[in-house]
């Protein structure tokens, strides 16, 4: 796992026996990710696989692993479609839908998405604040207008946009609120799912149990979203209070099968943009296996 707002079901199954109950052992592997305070760069780096999540499953140092649906897609597809690396599959559309917004700073006088016209955004690249920028931002702009550009994390993000070097910041929580705690300005934001993937070593009954244990936590999570905000407002490193953070961007569900209506959508809009290479299909990509 890398951030709390994505695995947030994975921390409260192990911390709450979910998992136990289930029957299982698991091991959350903790990796640097973008939102944390004092991250480096092993989380952004050019190549997906040589970040170190990628790199971990690719050495066989764990079986699982989650991000959003569009990387989850990127990671997938190029495992499969090209040699060298080791295969994934989809194995369920996941149980946290991440929260993202794009914010300016108070004083830029940027109000709403489409003055954000040819003006530099920052993100970290085939992570979730890239997808979620251009997926937000293709309603409002033509594609060659919207401009990304590397920042580093999320707090680094900030520092950037404080700077005045770039007109805006995609962030996910804790961030968001960060954001708002200092006056920044929300232009646009929205949930996004996560998904899972996984090796063809991890069973379909096993990860049927792992899915299950997911479940119970998203609805735990759900009816207090409060007990367990901690987790993000550590992730913070102390920018941000509890009463700070928007409890209403919690938000979480049981993980499902992933459709052939899914994946066509996506990975259609993946090879859009040039994200992913061709080749990839349904039937080499997706493996429901937890449901049959």
């Amino acid at each position: 796992m890398m951030n709390a707002i994505h695995d947030l079901p994975l921390l409260v199954a192990r911390d709450e026996g979910f998992f136990r109950d289930q029957g299982l052992d698991v091991q959350i592997v903790k990796t640097p990710g973008s939102g944390q305070r004092d991250s480096d760069h092993q989380a952004l780096r050019p190549n997906v696989f040589d970040r170190t999540m990628e790199a971990l499953y690719d050495q066989g140092a764990c079986d699982q692993f989650r991000m959003c649906e569009w990387g989850v897609m990127k990671r997938t597809v190029e495992s499969n479609v090209a040699a060298g690396h080791r295969p994934a599959k989809i194995v369920a559309l996941g149980s946290a839908m991440s929260s993202f917004a794009i914010v300016a700073a108070p004083k830029s006088r940027i109000y709403e998405p489409e003055q954000l016209k040819d003006r530099s955004i920052a993100v970290s690249p085939f992570n979730g604040s890239h997808f979620t920028t251009l997926k937000l931002l293709e309603g409002f702009l033509k594609r060659e207008q919207i401009k990304t550009t590397f920042a580093g994390t999320m707090k680094e993000r900030l520092e950037a946009l404080a700077r005045g070097e770039v007109a805006a910041a995609s962030l996910m929580e804790p961030w968001i609120s960060v954001a708002e705690k200092r006056g920044l300005r929300v232009l646009i934001e929205s949930h996004s799912t996560r998904s899972e993937a996984a090796g063809d070593e991890l069973d379909g009954p096993t990860l049927a149990k792992m899915f299950r244990a997911e479940a119970a936590a998203a609805e735990a999570i759900d009816k207090d979203p409060e007990r367990y905000a901690h987790y993000l407002v550590e992730e913070a490193g102390g920018l941000l209070e509890l009463k700070d953070l928007r409890l209403s961007r919690i938000l979480n569900a049981a993980p499902e099968p992933y459709t052939r209506e899914r994946f066509d959508h996506t990975y259609r809009w993946t090879l859009g943009w040039g994200l992913v290479p061709p080749g990839a299909t349904y039937e080499n990509t997706v493996d429901n296996r937890a449901w049959q």
